[in-house]
């Protein structure tokens, strides 16, 4: 595999009862390679000071509070690596989910960005294969996907909602794809607040699916 850099970048708001598993599973990464940036976005929690800890393991920025998708921003623009990843400051990552991402990847160079399936509180959600047309209708790609840095373009940091499949959806307008890795590579806590890159009401709706599908 090739020894290129990922930026792992991850925004924090009321995230010191998180953030310590999430960084503990990015440090667990097979793939070694790696670079992490922690925007804390305005947290009057311990957030900040548990960030300190890992001062000589990851790189700390600090905002007032702006919102995910400026501290993604903020983020991004400090990053070096020739991929990004945005990572939930409570998600856990399986010890091989950068590489089997970057692996797939390198199989699939014409696509923009890889995600993966991935569980939800109780609940998984085994994706399919990318589908321009369902995309435009259903946010099923969660912001927990590895893009090309030369693809990505920015969120819509106007957007409070949805920011992830905005993203998606104007990449897709200018051509760029993405490909699927058939494996749950990552789990969130289903909690108040919790995951912002997979809105409530989205969960909400995969879930009436699933429960449609079986008894259909």
């Amino acid at each position: 595999m090739n020894q290129v850099l990922i930026s792992i970048i991850i925004p924090c708001y009321q995230a010191a009862d998180t953030i310590e598993k999430t960084l503990d599973s990015i440090f667990k990464q097979t793939y070694p390679f790696l670079e992490v940036i922690a925007v804390d976005d305005g947290s009057t929690d311990q957030t900040l000071l548990v960030l300190k800890k890992y001062q000589n393991k990851i790189t700390i920025i600090y905002q007032k509070n702006l919102g995910a998708s400026a501290a993604r921003n903020a983020g991004f623009k400090v990053s070096k690596g020739e991929y990004v990843l945005f990572c939930d400051a409570d998600v856990v990552l399986t010890n091989t989910m950068i590489s089997d991402m970057l692996s797939e990847l390198s199989r699939n160079p014409r696509s923009a960005y890889c995600y993966s399936n991935f569980k939800f509180g109780f609940h998984t959600f085994d994706l399919f294969p990318f589908d321009a047309n369902r995309l435009k209708k259903e946010n099923y790609i969660s912001t927990m996907s590895l893009i090309r840095r030369e693809r990505f373009i920015g969120f819509d940091e106007s957007l409070y909602k949805f920011q992830d499949w905005d993203l998606w959806k104007r990449m897709l307008e200018r051509g760029d794809t993405g490909c699927w890795v058939n494996k749950r590579l990552f789990y969130a806590p289903m909690r108040a607040g919790g995951i912002s890159s997979y809105s409530l009401t989205n969960i909400i709706k995969l879930i009436f699916r699933k429960i449609t599908q079986f008894f259909s």
